[in-house]
């Protein structure tokens, strides 16, 4: 695949709004990649805290960014959801339900503009589209937390795994490791975005297309908040004393395809599925435990003999 087969799919100009959530420990370079992605610094550095502070519990803190791009002439807002502080404690599993509860908030937040008799035409849709999740580039297999949090999330929202700081691996580590990771997700019966297609519905070159970027998984990224020169070109890269990793260079990373995926070819079909597979089961859920709620609650008024709420 070269950069001129980056092409638009599945109607993906159609699309104004999209929100992501990006999750994974400290150090991966999450930041570097949201401020590539949105071409601009929107998270600034953060400082090295006090060492003295490392062990000291820490709180997640949920961040909502929003910025306006412009991708083949269209305007579109990007709301980046930061996820700072997620994995730095010994026990993670308050993190999980911060997560989890943010991306149900959003779903509430619908479901209840949805049931008002007159709705507001100037309603905000927050619902996140897809949630990159960031793997440390260890070279084994995915870690207890790993499998832990996109098993918890899974049923909630669309997950693409990535490998952040892929250019500490050499390519033959890289490959062994994706397929580790791809392994495990699969031994875990973790379900993540994995380019769905249809052999009878789709026409060849979207197979050909969802079947070479499912092959990538996990998303190999670099990020670079710096230019450098190279050959006489300001280019996005990381400088190395054995050479330069460029950023948007499809044979140094999988950055400008990630990119592609979420801006253009895929976002549509990630909101789809957003609106019509994952809110509709979070809706029925919903909606049953409300059911269920009135009738339990019916069930003991008629055994107070209608008295108790007199």
């Amino acid at each position: 695949m070269s950069m001129s087969d980056l092409r638009p799919r599945r109607g993906g100009k159609k699309a104004f709004q999209f929100n992501m959530i990006v999750v994974g420990s400290s150090g991966l370079g999450k930041s570097t990649f949201i401020n590539t992605l949105c071409g601009q610094p929107v998270i600034p550095r953060r400082a090295i805290e006090d060492p003295a502070q490392c062990a000291v519990e820490k709180t997640i803190a949920i961040t909502p960014l929003t910025v306006e791009l412009e991708e083949d002439g269209i305007k579109m807002q990007l709301t980046v959801v930061d996820t700072p502080g997620f994995g730095d404690n010994i026990d993670n599993s308050s993190n999980f339900n911060d997560i989890l509860g943010y991306i149900e908030r959003q779903y509430d937040d619908v479901l209840a503009e949805e049931s008002k008799i007159k709705r507001n035409p100037k309603f905000q849709d927050s619902r996140i589209h897809v949630l990159l999740y960031f793997v440390q580039p260890t070279g084994h297999s995915l870690r207890e937390i790993d499998i832990e949090l996109m098993k918890r999330l899974n049923t909630r929202v669309n997950i693409i795994p990535c490998i952040g700081k892929s250019d500490t691996m050499t390519p033959k580590e890289l490959a062994d490791f994706k397929k580790r990771v791809m392994d495990d997700i699969r031994f875990y019966g973790i379900n993540v975005y994995d380019f769905p297609y249809d052999d009878e519905e789709d026409d060849e070159e979207t197979v050909q297309e969802n079947m070479e970027l499912r092959s990538l998984l996990p998303f190999a990224i670099v990020g670079s908040d710096e230019e450098i020169q190279v050959n006489g070109r300001l280019i996005r890269a990381r400088q190395y004393p054995w050479g330069v990793v460029e950023v948007d260079n499809l044979k140094h990373c999988d950055y400008a395809r990630l990119r592609y995926v979420l801006l253009s070819s895929h976002l549509q079909d990630l909101k789809e599925i957003t609106h019509d597979v994952l809110y509709e089961q979070y809706r029925s859920e919903k909606l049953s435990k409300l059911e269920g709620l009135a009738e339990k609650l019916a069930a003991m008024h008629v055994q107070d003999g209608g008295q108790g709420y007199q």
